[in-house]
Parts: structure tokens; sequence; C-alpha cells
């Protein structure tokens, strides 16, 4: 027996001492996918027009070298990716981030033939598929508006390419046999105080209306509205608020989207969780890490992210939370970005996995002085050599280690791109 197995022996007998079965807690973490998005590889920038400007809020710091050029070579960097992170996944698309696009051919034309090499990657890989429409970085983003223009036609433009992004979606979920996420999200806003808020909303809501009025089957697609706080150009008035698309998505059953960096930075993105679990469930969770503000830094192992996963874990099931990651970072490497995020995001669900019950039993029974001693105690059991070994039986490299395969394939692969 070697080290790390003797280690782990000793953990298990210590979770066991407070009522923590580890076998089992990392069979429940094997049956959590993580979406990963595939933006982090390449800055949000897509493949559909190379001359499009980066708009829409939208905004990536910094020009490390190694960017996806293209659908290809994105894919070449998720399977770098994939190789470093133990457990499920599943992988989230933008809709500009497309194989190819026909002569002619607008974002609002969108068909299944534009995605097929991803389709046929994810199939190879047993992998589900997300798809998320592109209402940004596009010249039919005008004045900072799409679903809420008040031109009939740039709206209509954007309702179309929401259709056809349901029904690539809905032949994603067919074919890979796991229901693909469509998450609606747009960038509409105003920089200043507007003059009138309910016009743009009485137009985004008839639009996202038309985007859903197709019935496409939730066991192969399931719709998704993402709110903002502000953003980049819409400090004043974001027209698609938290409140909008929470009772929009209570009224027509579809997912609301919680982005841990679109809320103001003394709100709890956790406490949010339970209110909607216990209502109306079907939550979409992107998970990123604002600095100040929406900033989308890479996700670190902090008590935001631990009390997000405690709260996926213990007040959620499974069918209510769909978890996905959302950040993207280029000033250091993107591979390593995505390594780092992930793992910690699936470090913290692993913590909550191993949480004992006492703080519960302790608050059951109104002693508050022993839940606090419970919560802090539990701070220190030995999780990471349960991660650790963990990492081994999956395969994959531990913390130690993976760094230098992300160096090497920066080295064999992203120098070379230019």
């Amino acid at each position: 027996m070697n080290t790390l197995e003797k280690a782990f022996e000793y953990a298990k007998e210590t979770f066991a001492r407070k009522g923590v079965d580890v076998m089992e807690a990392l069979r429940k973490l094997e049956t959590i996918p993580l979406s990963l998005h595939a933006w982090q590889g390449d800055d949000v920038t897509g493949f559909d027009n190379p001359t499009h400007a980066l708009t829409g809020g939208c905004q990536v710091t910094g020009n490390y070298p190694g960017r996806a050029r293209t659908a290809q070579e994105l894919r070449q960097d998720l399977d770098q990716v994939m190789a470093l992170l133990p457990g499920p996944h599943r992988v989230n698309l933008q809709a500009h981030e497309v194989d190819c696009v026909l002569p002619g051919q607008d974002r609002d034309a969108l068909e299944e033939r534009n995605f097929a090499q991803w389709l046929q990657w994810a199939k190879e890989r047993r992998l589900g598929l997300d798809l998320a429409p592109a209402y940004y970085s596009h010249p039919k983003l005008d004045h900072g508006l799409s679903l809420s223009h008040p031109d009939p036609e740039i709206r209509n433009f954007w309702i179309r390419h929401g259709q056809a992004c349901r029904r690539i979606g809905a032949n994603f979920g067919k074919v890979l046999g796991t229901p693909c996420v469509c998450n609606v999200w747009v960038p509409d806003g105003f920089k200043d105080t507007p003059a009138d808020r309910t016009a743009p909303r009485m137009r985004l809501l008839d639009s996202l209306d038309k985007t859903f009025q197709e019935p496409l089957p939730e066991s192969q697609v399931l719709d998704a509205v993402e709110s903002k706080l502000f953003g980049i150009g819409a400090e004043s008035c974001t027209v698609g608020s938290h409140d909008f698309y929470l009772t929009y998505a209570a009224r027509n059953r579809k997912l609301i989207c919680l982005d841990s960096g679109h809320f103001h930075p003394t709100e709890s993105v956790a406490d949010k969780l339970s209110s909607l679990c216990c209502q109306q469930g079907r939550i979409l969770l992107h998970v990123s890490r604002g600095v100040r503000w929406d900033s989308d830094h890479v996700l670190a192992l902090n008590d935001e992210l631990l009390a997000i996963a405690h709260e996926c874990v213990h007040c959620c099931t499974p069918q209510d939370i769909h978890i996905a990651l959302d950040y993207f970072d280029a000033s250091i490497n993107r591979i390593a970005a995505w390594v780092i995020g992930a793992r910690n995001l699936r470090k913290a669900l692993l913590i909550a996995l191993l949480e004992p019950a006492l703080a519960v039993q302790e608050e059951q029974k109104w002693d508050f002085t022993g839940r606090l001693a419970a919560q802090e105690a539990a701070k220190t059991l030995p999780w990471g050599i349960v991660w650790d070994a963990y990492c081994q039986q999956k395969g994959i490299p531990s913390d130690d280690a993976f760094m230098a395969e992300i160096r090497n394939y920066e080295k064999q692969v992203l120098s070379l791109r230019g």
C-alpha cells in the first residue's frame, strides 16, 4: 500500500467517525456533470465572421498566445482540458462558435449542418452539448439593443436567431440522448438613465414569446433565460433584469439562469438557490468569479464557491439544477484557466458532499453555538486526501502534476498558432 492509499484509508476512517461515507460521496460526485464553457478558448470571438468586433458587454482581458482560431482548434483544446479533469462533463457553445458558415448565411439562418462536426465530436466522446444564442458582436446589435430594439426588422432577425438555436439544440439533444440547455442572454440596456423602461421590456417580452413559440420536447431542449445587473455600456438599465426574467421563467416554465457574476457584489447567489428550488426549481447556474463587478475571473476555491456548492448539494435535487462554468480570461494560459476553475468547482462539490450532518443536527436542537463549532470543525477535515485519491482513481493528474502537461501542450500546440 503506497503513501496515498494509506492516507486515503485514514481519511475514510476520519470521515466515518463523523458519519460520512466517503465512497458514497464520490459516487454522488460522479453523477454531477459540469458544462464546460467553450468560449474560454476563443475569447468569445466565435468563428462566423472574424471582422465582427466584440460588443454587447463582453470584454476579455489579455492576449495570451494560443487562442483557438477555428472550431477544430477549440475542440482540440477542449480535449486537452478534459484529459486533466475528473468527473462527467458537457460542453457549452455560443452560437457563433460554428464549424462553418455558408456564403451569405447569417446568424438568423443557422442550421444543424453548421455544427455537424461539433455533434460528431460530442457523440464520439459521449458528451452532452449545450448552446446559447449569440446576441452580441454583430452589426444588428444596434444602439446596444437586440430583442428589445424598436425596429421590428432588427427584432425579427434576433428572434429568428433564437428560434434557429432552439432547433439546433433540440437536434443535439435528440442525437446525444441528453437535453441541450439553450440559454438566452441579451446585452440590451442603456448607458444612461432611460426615459422609458417599460417599452423595451414589453418588446423583449414579445420577442421571447415568439422565440419560444415552437413547441419542442424537453427531452431534447431545455430553455433558460439569464439576467444581469448591468453591463459595459448598459450601466443604468438592463432590460432583462433579474426581476423580469424570474417572473418570465416562473410563468412560462423556463429555467432561470443565475450567473454568480451578474449580481451586486454583496448579494449571495448561494442564498437564492434554495429560494428557487423550494418553489419552481429548474435552475441553470453559471459559475464565475466577479472581482468588484462582472469581471469573469477564473474560479477560486473561496467562500462564495463553497457556499454555492453547499446549496447545490444539500438544498437542490439533480434534476433541478444544471451547473455550468462561465468566465473568460486571456491574461493567462487559457487551458490552465479552464482546468483550474473546473477543478476548483469539482473540489467545492466534493467538500459539500463530505460535510458531516452535525451542524444540521445542532441547528435542529436550537444549539447555534454547537452549529458554529461543527461548521468550523468541518473545515479541517482531510478532504484534500480524498481529492487526490479521486484524481488517481480516475487517471487524472494531481494538483502538483497537471501544469506540466499544460506547459507541454503550450509548447507543442499553442505556441505554433501565432
